[in-house]
C-alpha cells in the first residue's frame, strides 16, 4: 500500500487523499451499527460508530483482513449527529483502526432504509499479494 501524498500538498487531517494498493479486494456493503442479531444497542452516533467498526473488522476477518487493509471508507452520516459525535466518534475510531487513516468520504443524508440506524459505513480493504 503507497499512500499518495504530493509534495505541494498540505496532508490531509484523519484521512488519506490517495492510496495506491496491490492485492485481492475487499468489498464491505454499507454497514449499520446493530449487533449480530441486527438489533441496534444504543441510539447514540458515537456508540453505532464503534458497532459499525467492531461489524466492519468481523467481515474483514471472514476475508483474512485487517483493519490496516482498509483503504476506503464511504460514511452516510446525518451531518448534524456527525459533527456533534466528535471526540467521543474519535475514540471509537481509534479503537479498531488506530492511526490507520484510509480514502475517505463522508456523505450527508436524510435518513436511512434500516429504522434507528444512525450511520451507514461502506468499506474497501486490499490484502497485499
Amino acid at each position: 500500500m503507497r499512500f499518495l501524498q504530493p509534495p505541494d500538498w498540505p496532508r490531509a487531517k484523519g484521512y488519506s487523499n490517495g492510496i495506491a494498493a496491490r492485492g485481492e479486494i475487499v468489498f464491505l456493503a454499507g454497514i449499520v451499527g446493530w449487533n449480530a442479531q441486527e438489533v441496534f444497542e444504543t441510539s447514540d452516533f458515537a456508540g453505532q460508530a464503534r458497532q459499525c467498526f467492531a461489524n466492519i473488522t468481523a467481515l474483514l476477518e471472514e476475508a483474512g483482513a485487517k483493519a490496516e487493509h482498509v483503504v476506503r471508507l464511504t460514511w452516510f452520516v446525518n451531518r448534524t449527529e456527525y459533527l456533534n459525535a466528535g471526540k467521543e466518534l474519535g475514540a471509537a475510531y481509534r479503537e479498531y483502526f488506530g492511526r490507520h487513516y484510509p480514502v475517505m468520504a463522508v456523505i450527508g443524508v436524510e435518513g436511512f432504509v434500516e429504522d434507528g440506524a444512525k450511520l451507514e459505513i461502506e468499506a474497501t480493504a486490499v490484502i497485499p499479494d
